[in-house]
């Protein structure tokens, strides 16, 4: 079994900056891609950014410029560096990851249990 543990969300003024962090952990051979999506009241959920295991990035539209993803392999962790926030931003915030499990075939999608970002003055 595989867990992913956030942390890093909060209030935060329009301008201001926060930082996502995702752990995964337990029986991991090794993660393929990893991303942040986000989910807000009335809207579907999106994807935020996302990472390969090359360090290959992709970011939505809305956030080029402001957001930057990252990760460590050796520690199976991803980060989300959030900058210059807007109301906008406000929603909950998932990890997920595409996890290839020890002794197991193939890959399988597992996710965080979401923070919560407010962006308002």
């Amino acid at each position: 079994q595989v867990q992913l543990v956030e942390s890093g969300g909060g209030l935060v003024q329009p301008g201001g900056s926060l930082r996502l962090t995702c752990a995964a952990s337990g029986s991991i051979f090794s993660i393929n891609a990893m991303g942040w999506f986000r989910q807000s009241p009335g809207k579907q959920r999106e994807l935020v950014a996302d990472i390969t295991s090359g360090g290959t990035t992709g970011y939505a539209d809305s956030v080029k410029g402001r957001f930057i993803i990252s990760r460590d392999n050796a520690k199976n962790t991803v980060w989300l560096q959030m900058t210059n926030l807007k109301p906008e931003d406000t929603a909950v915030y998932y990890c997920s990851a595409d996890v290839r499990r020890l002794g197991a075939p193939g890959s399988n999608a597992y996710w965080g249990q979401g923070t919560q970002v407010t962006v308002s003055s």
